[in-house]
């Protein structure tokens, strides 16, 4: 049973910890970081391809003088011989291994894995439930924009039910004030989802003057047979080209979590635009994945 603090989504976070978190964010970008992960073992468990979350937890790791394996799912027992994956985490517990990093198709994984690991365990993102680590860069980026999101103006845009990122980095901007706006066709946006607070929009054109910062989701093919959408009904409503970007306000900025499709979210103007700041979130990756997994070992 899980004995020690694990990051599953945000709010295994106190106010207090966000804080930190960022804090400890900006001293690591700021200066180069002491080992504080020396003698810690830590395991890089993918289920699901990664570019950005695997690097950058390497990178992490590695600059905090952590011991790291990174284990695909061809190496596991429980896949090719029976082996239970609670069997698996019991062994890893065993070796001495301090932390875990899961990403997994399956809602829940990482949970699962938690409850049966005397260790720390860092959601890298469980299929359409939450994306902590990539909500906090996001949020840290915004931060580093506008010092405050209390009263900004935030529009998520595109595949919003299918986007883990998109519904822990949800919970983050209404902890920290922002108005949230979530602009897409039904089958992305339920009309539902303006419930919890935020305001569900069709008319991107109509929402782009009054925002601070958008941010643009991917169409995620895979987590769905049929499209509900055709890409040219999508392209003409939903991306950001250069007419929409006219009407953005004059220092408002745009993210995205990456990856991101071009022609189709976005186009090449999008890429050249001033306020775009994909490479910056990619760079806070590194230091924000430190900061948490320090947080979680060394503690406040």
């Amino acid at each position: 049973m899980r004995t020690r603090r694990s990051l599953l989504d945000l709010d295994d976070l106190t106010a207090e910890e966000l804080t930190e978190v960022f804090a400890r964010a900006g001293a690591f970008e700021a200066s180069t970081p002491e080992k504080r992960l020396a003698g810690v073992a830590c395991v890089n468990l993918f289920f699901e391809p990664s570019t950005r979350t695997f690097t950058s937890f390497n990178l992490a790791e590695l600059r905090l003088g952590a011991e790291v394996v990174n284990l695909a799912p061809k190496d596991l027992s429980y896949l090719n011989k029976g082996e239970t994956i609670e069997d698996t985490v019991i062994t890893l517990s065993a070796m001495g291994i301090g932390v875990l990093v899961v990403r997994h198709p399956e809602e829940g994984f990482p949970a699962s894995v938690a409850m049966n690991f005397d260790g720390h365990v860092v959601n890298a993102g469980d299929g359409t439930h939450a994306h902590p680590t990539q909500a906090l860069l996001d949020l840290y980026t915004l931060l580093e924009e506008f010092a405050s999101l209390r009263g900004r103006d935030i529009a998520v845009v595109g595949d919003v039910v299918h986007s883990r990122v998109a519904r822990s980095l949800l919970a983050g901007l209404k902890r920290l004030g922002a108005n949230v706006r979530l602009v897409g066709p039904e089958a992305f946006v339920p009309q539902h989802y303006g419930d919890g607070g935020a305001v569900v929009e069709r008319d991107f054109d109509r929402v782009l003057p009054d925002v601070d910062a958008v941010l643009l989701l991917r169409i995620q093919r895979e987590r769905f047979a049929g499209a509900p959408i055709s890409d040219e009904e999508y392209i003409a409503r939903y991306r950001l080209d250069a007419p929409r970007l006219k009407k953005l306000r004059k220092k408002a900025i745009v993210l995205h979590p990456g990856p991101y499709n071009r022609g189709i979210e976005l186009d090449e103007s999008v890429l050249r635009f001033p306020g775009w700041r994909y490479t910056t979130q990619v760079m806070h990756g590194v230091s924000v994945r430190m900061a948490v997994l320090d947080l979680l070992v060394n503690g406040t």
